[in-house]
């Protein structure tokens, strides 16, 4: 029975692995879930979708002269960091949300 839970769950590890690579990845993989709609990958997509947007966010904050690159500079740090952590979640095949805005993805893409 623990098997078959196991399996389950990782069910579409590849779509979730491939959501943190690029952009075009992003797209590839929520193209290839819609097709079975894996848990597990929906997750991931959402989590990845989440930092690229917030990626973009601070894209626009670069704008502000002095104050905007300093934010720019820490919000991309920190952008790197949750991108690895859920990459890694996702090749471990854990279903857990990147710290600090991760639940935020979640409840921001519940309905994708």
């Amino acid at each position: 029975m623990q098997e078959q839970e196991i399996t389950q769950q990782t069910e579409g590890k590849t779509e979730a692995i491939l959501a943190y690579i690029t952009i075009i990845g992003l797209v590839i993989a929520f193209v290839m879930n819609n097709e079975k709609k894996y848990p597990f990958a929906t997750y991931h997509i959402k989590q990845s979708l989440g930092l690229m947007i917030t990626g973009l966010v601070l894209a626009a904050i670069s704008l502000i002269p002095i104050v905007g690159w300093l934010v720019y500079i820490v919000g991309m740090f920190l952008l790197f960091f949750l991108w690895i952590v859920g990459l890694i979640k996702a090749v471990n095949g854990k279903m857990e949300p990147v710290p600090v805005l991760g639940e935020k993805y979640l409840e921001l893409f519940k309905n994708l």
